[in-house]
């Protein structure tokens, strides 16, 4: 066997195999020889078949499946030894009038590459690190909502603003009859909201649900119609009122806060701003992050050039998959996900020069952290070890609980990798003004 490779570029290159008959003859006759054992050919005893019928009946097909097996170890192990960097898999060469019966045979296959670049990510970029902070308005908002929850539920007989309004949405001709309940502040506009004010029980209210929200997608929610109605919906609807509640406020005393955060923890309602804002700060710090490490991603994948085997990877996505594709559908599917390819190649190469590879343990202390934040949210403040432990090893008895996980281990790890080496702007600001940034507002 002889095994040769011609660059044909940086990023493509031709391997050739080259197998004379010793090469693969020994495990074609091991072969035909088990086969002959235990052939049942009619006319002949088990075991007495000539080995020219069994050459002549099974020879072929053996010799390719044979042949195959060299190929495929010989060539994986060539990859293996010379330490080649390869994307996708080797695709064979079509060969015109190829020869089986010849006794030496040289198979030739293209390589695509894996380019070679750096990631710097100490250059100049645009990313903004934001700090998301509760401001006095969030948190008196905050403080409503809890009085509301824990308030009293009290029925009225007439609606005004700030009233939850039950009743039914309803239009025969589309099939919506829906029960719900609304404030009258839910609606895009002021004069729609005006409309179930004032009004008693079993009164009924007419409107449009073109533009009736903001989103069209609360039609969803509040009507009960599917994605494709909700679009460009333009009907009349009735709304049946019936019931009416206010609910009257519950004091900011030391029962509330007992209540909310256990005996004694909170005993003002300064303390109560203070432990909603932590809380609150708590969360706004995982969506913060989650939008660095995605902007950084944007920004590696904008300042690391470096090219791809176009053309080879356009070809090997025409066989990857159960059935074949043609070239036009190739060449969609590499549009697709070539940037995703990129940013894998970039990944990958920052987990090596940083040495970031996840471990066993690695695995154990996320999971044991993640379940222990689970537990002391169904109030279990204090779990064992060995109860955590017994948790954790059922966790990662799962495959696909363990590829989640090492998911989000390899995330918080690149997270942390770029907050201590990519250059960012810190930026303050509250939580509505981040949702305005987030969608570009």
């Amino acid at each position: 066997m002889n095994i040769t490779r011609e660059q044909v570029d940086a990023l493509n290159a031709v391997v050739t195999v080259a197998l004379t008959k010793e090469d693969y003859k020994p495990q074609v006759d091991k072969v035909l020889k088990d086969y002959r054992k235990n052939a049942n050919i009619p006319g002949f005893r088990k075991g007495a078949v000539p080995m020219s019928l069994i050459q002549k009946q099974y020879g072929k097909a053996v010799l390719f499946e044979e042949v195959n097996k060299v190929l495929q170890s010989s060539l994986n192990d060539y990859i293996t030894e010379e330490k080649l960097e390869i994307l996708g898999n080797p695709l064979p060469k079509a060969t015109e009038d190829f020869d089986w019966d010849a006794d030496d045979y040289a198979f030739e296959f293209e390589l695509g590459l894996v380019p070679e670049f750096t990631v710097d990510l100490a250059a100049k970029n645009k990313v903004v690190k934001y700090n998301i902070v509760a401001d006095d308005a969030m948190l008196d908002e905050q403080v409503e909502r809890i009085q509301k929850q824990y308030g009293k539920l009290i029925s009225k007989e007439k609606s005004e603003e700030g009233d939850d309004i039950k009743g039914i949405f309803a239009n025969e001709e589309k099939g919506i009859n829906s029960e719900v309940t609304i404030t009258p502040s839910i609606f895009r506009t002021k004069t729609t909201g005006k409309k179930f004010i004032g009004k008693k029980v079993g009164d009924v209210v007419t409107v449009s649900t073109k533009g009736l929200f903001d989103d069209d997608h609360k039609l969803m929610e509040y009507l009960k119609v599917d994605h494709d109605m909700a679009h460009g919906l333009d009907v009349e609807v009735t709304f049946t009122i019936e019931e009416i509640n206010t609910t009257e406020p519950a004091e900011l005393n030391q029962e509330l806060f007992d209540k909310l955060f256990g005996e004694g923890n909170v005993t003002s309602v300064e303390e109560l701003k203070e432990k909603i804002k932590q809380d609150a700060e708590q969360q706004f710090a995982q969506q913060a992050d989650q939008k660095f490490l995605n902007d950084v991603t944007e920004s590696l994948l904008e300042n690391t050039q470096f090219e791809l085997p176009a053309e080879f990877l356009k070809k090997w996505i025409q066989t990857a998959g159960e059935n074949p594709i043609t070239p036009e559908q190739a060449e969609e599917e590499y549009t697709k996900s070539h940037q995703g390819l990129r940013y894998q190649l970039i990944e990958g190469k920052l987990i090596n020069d940083n040495n970031l590879q996840i471990n066993f343990e690695d695995l154990k202390a996320y999971a044991s952290v993640m379940i222990k934040k689970q537990m002391a949210q169904f109030g279990q403040m204090n779990p064992t070890d060995e109860d955590v432990e017994n948790i954790v090893s059922r966790v990662l008895s799962d495959q696909e609980e363990v590829k989640r996980l090492s998911d989000q281990v390899m995330s918080e790890k690149m997270l942390n990798l770029f907050k201590e080496n990519v250059k960012y702007k810190t930026k303050e600001i509250t939580y509505q003004d981040f949702v305005k940034e987030m969608s570009g507002k």
